[in-house]
C-alpha cells in the first residue's frame, strides 16, 4: 500500500520541500508555500503489450495541421493558426486588447463557417455583442456564454460541441470543488486543467485570456505556462494605438515571431508592413537619428533610433532610455568613450526608439552609437543611411544574423547607404555613417 506523506509546494511555481519555508527556493516568492500530502511509494503498473515503450523509429509520426484563423498578424505568430486540441493562453495588462483581438478571432472563424463559444467570465453577454457590433463581427455561428462557474461553462461546451473555445478569463473561472475566490492558484490551476483536458479529448482549439501581475509577468501558478501548449504576450502603450503580440512558447512553431496591429475605433487592424510605423517620417534633417534594422522571426523591420545629448554640471549625469536595454546603451557609452575618443562624463543621455517599439537585440548596437555621436558632434546622419551591427568591448564591430534580409529590407525603404562595418573598428564606422 502506498505510504503518503505531508510536504510543501510552491502555489507558484510548483516548487516542493519537505518543510515549510518563508521563501520558495525557485521563484523566491515569499509567503507562497502550501501544505501537501505526497505519495512516496507506488506500486508499479502491470503493463500491455500496446502500453510498453517503443524505439523512436517505430512511433507514428503525426503532423500537426495549422487551420488559419483568418486574422493573418495572429496566424503569423501561432505559426500557421490553429492546432486540433491546442491550448493557447494569451496574456496581457489591462486593457491592451486581448477581448478586442480574441472576438475578432472569433468572428473571423464563425464567418468562415465554424462554431465558435466565446465565454466571458468578466462581461456580459451584452457588452460583447456592443463590442462586436462596433468592430463589424456579429456573426450566427458565434455563440456567447457569461458565465464564471466551471461546470456552467463544461456543460455550456458539451451541449453547444464548438469548433473553437475562448475563454475570457481564467482567472475570472472558479471551480466549486476547489476552496478559494476565483484568482487564487488553486482555482487557476484547476480551471485551466480542466478545460484543457476537454480541449485535448475534443480536438477543439481552446484560447486563455490570462492577467500579468505588476512586474509584467503571467498572474497564477507558474505551472499555467506547461500546461498549455502556447504562451502568447500582448504588449502595447495604452498611450499608442500600436500593439505586439510575441510567443514565448509554441509546441507547434517558432517561438521568435512578432505580430503587429493598430488599435483603431473599429476594433483591432492589423499592420502587414509595420516598417514605416517605427521611423518619425519628417523631412528636416536634425542630428542625432539613425535608421537600424532588426529581425523578429522571419520579418525584418526598419526602426529610428533617436539620441539626445546636453550638457549637465551634476556629478551624476542622467542616462534614460525607453525602447532600448538601458544597460547595454551605459556598455556602448563606455566603449565610444574609450574606443572612439566621445567624451560624455559631463553630458545627460537620452536615447529612444521611433513608434513604442522595443529593441532588445544587440544589432542596434552600430545605430545606437551613431546616434549618439550623431548628438555630440551636431552633425545629422544621411536620410539614406541605415546601421546595423554588435559592438564589441574592444570596439569592434560584429556580424549579426540575417544581414542579407536587413540590407534588403532598408534599401527597399530606400536607405541605399547601409554601414554595418563587420570587422572594422568603431571609429571607421562612424566615420562612414557620419560622412
Amino acid at each position: 500500500m502506498a505510504k503518503t506523506k505531508s510536504d510543501f509546494r510552491c502555489a507558484e511555481c510548483g516548487w516542493t520541500t519537505v518543510k515549510w519555508v518563508g521563501r520558495c527556493g525557485e521563484c523566491q516568492a515569499w509567503g507562497t508555500l502550501e501544505e501537501t500530502n505526497s505519495v512516496q511509494e507506488v506500486k508499479a503498473a502491470r503493463l500491455t503489450q500496446n502500453q510498453l515503450a517503443k524505439p523512436i523509429t517505430e512511433v507514428e509520426q503525426v503532423s500537426a495541421s495549422h487551420k488559419p484563423t483568418g486574422v493573418g498578424e495572429f496566424d503569423r505568430v501561432l505559426g500557421g493558426g490553429l492546432v486540433a486540441g491546442a491550448a493557447i493562453l494569451l496574456s496581457g495588462e489591462p486593457g491592451v486588447g486581448k477581448s478586442t483581438l480574441l472576438l475578432e478571432v472569433g468572428a473571423k472563424a464563425a464567418k468562415s463557417g465554424a462554431k465558435v463559444l466565446y465565454v466571458s467570465a468578466e462581461e456580459s453577454a451584452s457588452q460583447v455583442r456592443l463590442r462586436a457590433e462596433r468592430t463589424g463581427g456579429l456573426s450566427e455561428n458565434l455563440y456567447l456564454a457569461s458565465e464564471t462557474d466551471l461546470s456552467t461553462v463544461m456543460g455550456q461546451f458539451e451541449a453547444l460541441k464548438p469548433d473553437l473555445l475562448i475563454v475570457d478569463s481564467v482567472q475570472t473561472v472558479a471551480s466549486a470543488d476547489v476552496d478559494g475566490a476565483p484568482g487564487m492558484p488553486a482555482q487557476v490551476r484547476e480551471v485551466a486543467a480542466n478545460l484543457i483536458r476537454l480541449a485535448k479529448q475534443s480536438s477543439t482549439p481552446l484560447l486563455l485570456v490570462g492577467h500579468v501581475t505588476k512586474d509584467g509577468s503571467i498572474a497564477g501558478p507558474r505551472t499555467l505556462e506547461h500546461l498549455v501548449d502556447v504562451v502568447c504576450q500582448f504588449e502595447g502603450d495604452r498611450q499608442t494605438s500600436l500593439r505586439f503580440v510575441r510567443t514565448l512558447k509554441n509546441r507547434f512553431g517558432p517561438t521568435d515571431e512578432v505580430g503587429c496591429f493598430e488599435m483603431t475605433g473599429d476594433g483591432i487592424v492589423e499592420v502587414p508592413d509595420p516598417s514605416k510605423l517605427f521611423i518619425s517620417g519628417s523631412k528636416n534633417q536634425v542630428s542625432g537619428t539613425c535608421v537600424t534594422v532588426t529581425v523578429e522571426g522571419k520579418r525584418a523591420l526598419i526602426a529610428e533610433i533617436q539620441a539626445l545629448v546636453v550638457r549637465t554640471n551634476s556629478p551624476q549625469p542622467r542616462r534614460v532610455t525607453n525602447g532600448v536595454d538601458a544597460s547595454r546603451v551605459a556598455m556602448l557609452l563606455a566603449v565610444l568613450e574609450r574606443r572612439a575618443g566621445i567624451s560624455l562624463i559631463d553630458k545627460d543621455v537620452y536615447v529612444s526608439t521611433v513608434g513604442g517599439m522595443r529593441i532588445l537585440e544587440p544589432a542596434a548596437d552600430l545605430a545606437i552609437a551613431v546616434a549618439i555621436a550623431s548628438a555630440v558632434i551636431d552633425k545629422p546622419v544621411g536620410s539614406s543611411v541605415a546601421a546595423f551591427g554588435e559592438i564589441s568591448l574592444a570596439g569592434e564591430i560584429r556580424a549579426v544574423s540575417n544581414s542579407k534580409q536587413r540590407h534588403a529590407e532598408a534599401v527597399r525603404l530606400g536607405h541605399d547607404k547601409v554601414v554595418s562595418a563587420e570587422g572594422d573598428q568603431l571609429s571607421k564606422a562612424l566615420s562612414k555613417a557620419l560622412s
